[in-house]
């Protein structure tokens, strides 16, 4: 990690990258977030550039999560490479619950195929392919104070 932002400080991104790959490889398995997460800004920077690369993205997306974290806690933006909207939230917030497809396009008063595209669009910004995985990340993520009203 440290030779990726020495890399990254010398302005030899792809040689940072390859040196990220690495350590998040190695740092993966043991779940390490802090030691990353402490090095703030210049971290993010590499992992955003890792994000975009698609290297570990679950992890990175963990990771930045974890950076772009306040100094009371709080998230300083959502940590996605693309936000979700706030009605991708409201349905992201609904799947949370025992509701299904129909009721949800009810209590959002939209069609079930404006519920399905809204799905689609939280899995692929979220990196998930189910509702329960996409419903842990946003805890994960703490997205859910976000979509609250």
């Amino acid at each position: 990690m440290l030779q990726a932002l020495a890399r990254q400080a010398q302005d030899d991104v792809p040689a940072a990258l390859a040196s990220l790959r690495r350590a998040l490889t190695l740092a993966e398995p043991e779940g390490y977030v802090r030691i990353f997460a402490d090095e703030g800004p210049p971290m993010a920077s590499l992992l955003r550039a890792a994000a975009k690369l698609r290297i570990a993205p679950e992890y990175v997306r963990r990771l930045l999560a974890a950076v772009n974290k306040t100094g009371d806690g709080t998230p300083a933006s959502q940590g996605l490479i693309e936000p979700l909207s706030e009605r991708e939230l409201d349905v992201l917030r609904l799947l949370g619950t025992d509701l299904g497809g129909p009721e949800i396009a009810r209590e959002l008063i939209v069609s079930l195929n404006t519920v399905r595209t809204h799905t689609k669009n939280i899995y692929a910004k979220l990196g998930v392919n189910n509702r329960r995985a996409a419903v842990r990340l946003a805890r994960e993520l703490d997205l859910s104070r976000t979509g609250d009203r």
